[in-house]
């Protein structure tokens, strides 16, 4: 990739962190007080990282130079960098003065193949290639929290772990870094990690288990000798029978998710209760085999099992049971998992620091997306948060992987402020 990278010459600002007095009392260095200063100055620092980020996005597999950026960053903080564990990964490690917990946080790397319109003055330079999901900003906001941290080590007690990870929108990052061994060698009691969505920026959104729909693809192969009009047929049944969605609501309208009436934040959200699935299956001949194949969304975790003996009956009902060959999920990647205790806790700690205005509710679940966090959290207890990164004032609206996806960076400010504060009061209180 023929892409001139620029390292940002880093600056070290040198600052006391002694227990800080405020109205004659104690004050936390977790507490917004402290934190928020920390994060103005520098805030210049991080928008300039995640706009050199922006302008030299890397496809997954291919971070070479994003590695090469993050790596000078965190060793400019001081951090002990590895960079030999997985691809092109990195893991920035913070040890503080005292011994604690162990806590790990992900940010992902790679960007999006695509060419959809930038507002930005700082566009790709790499044609074809986009951080249309805002890893960038994702990026930015690790760096951040690291900085704030790495000024506070003398005050922590624990370890933080900053794992960078490659590879995400191709959903293998995650699972190759713990087969390489990344939990024997760092072992984090807890791990967590953001994703910048459509939500307001300022805002945080999060709830206990499940964040996304269960994605699955399905696929079902019979002999080689039903007509188009058949095939057609069959598979508008399947649609109907499996197809599922609160009356008269549509949950498959994605850009309907941060609506004050319907969205993911009302208890009556359409986004609750469903089963999305495509209408049109894309269908393949080879020799004597019709293979047919569909992206389906599902809710609830109980409803899965019932999914292919449901399409079984509707080819059989049809009269096709003798063309049947094979029925089954050809992709069934685990979904994003909240730990329920850890974070009840987030919930209650952040509001506590920041007040409840920052946190929004979440009754639903988010169809079409997915994260391979979910791998890491299926071996360590993690919580995922929305991070809001919409300013409708501006016309900036932060719909992933949509034409002229925006970011404001207001809600880099917002993430290093409230999750600096997380880890330090995950650190610190036992």
């Amino acid at each position: 990739m023929r892409v001139h990278f620029r390292l940002l010459l880093l600056s070290i600002f040198s600052f006391s962190f002694s227990q800080n007095i405020v109205s004659g009392q104690q004050t936390s260095i977790s507490s917004k007080e402290v934190i928020q200063p920390e994060t103005d100055k520098i805030f210049d620092t991080l928008i300039k990282a995640r706009r050199t980020l922006h302008e030299n996005p890397e496809l997954a597999g291919k971070e070479k130079l994003t590695q090469a950026f993050i790596k000078q960053y965190l060793q400019n903080l001081g951090l002990e960098v590895q960079t030999s564990l997985y691809g092109y990964s990195v893991i920035g490690i913070l040890k503080g003065a005292k011994k604690g917990r162990k806590i790990a946080w992900r940010a992902d790397m790679d960007a999006l193949p695509n060419d959809f319109p930038d507002k930005v003055d700082f566009k790709s330079k790499v044609k074809g290639v986009q951080h249309g999901c805002g890893h960038d900003v994702h990026m930015a906001i690790a760096l951040g929290i690291a900085e704030v941290l790495a000024k506070k080590k003398n005050d922590l007690h624990g370890t933080v772990y900053f794992i960078f990870q490659p590879e995400e929108e191709t959903f293998v990052g995650a699972k190759k870094m713990i087969e390489n061994g990344l939990l024997s060698q760092i072992a984090p009691d807890e791990i967590y990690a953001l994703h910048v969505t459509a939500l307001p920026a300022g805002q945080i959104m999060v709830k206990q288990n499940e964040v996304f729909a269960y994605q699955k693809r399905v696929r079902i192969e019979l002999k080689n000798n039903l007509s188009a009009e058949q095939i057609k047929e069959l598979t508008n049944k399947i649609y109907t029978a499996l197809s599922r969605a609160q009356a008269g609501t549509k949950p498959w309208e994605i850009q309907h998710i941060t609506d004050p009436k319907i969205g993911l934040a009302n208890p009556n959200t359409i986004f609750k209760d469903y089963l999305i699935m495509d209408a049109k299956f894309s269908n393949r001949s080879k020799n004597d085999t019709l293979s047919l194949e569909a992206e389906l969304y599902e809710t609830e975790a109980a409803n899965l099992k019932t999914i292919l003996p449901k399409i079984k009956q509707v080819i059989e009902s049809s009269g096709y049971s003798n063309q049947l060959l094979s029925l089954s999920f050809t992709r069934e990647n685990p979904t994003v998992m909240n730990n329920p205790k850890l974070t009840d806790i987030a919930i209650k700690t952040l509001e506590r620091i920041y007040g409840k205005e920052l946190l929004i509710p979440d009754y639903g679940q988010v169809p079409f997306f997915n994260d391979d966090f979910a791998f890491f959290q299926q071996k360590i207890p993690g919580v995922y948060f929305l991070l809001g990164g919409s300013n409708v004032e501006k016309g900036i609206i932060a719909l992933n992987h949509a034409p002229n996806f925006q970011v404001d960076e207001a809600c880099i400010k917002t993430g290093v402020n409230s999750f600096s504060s997380l880890i330090i009061e995950r650190l610190n209180n036992k």
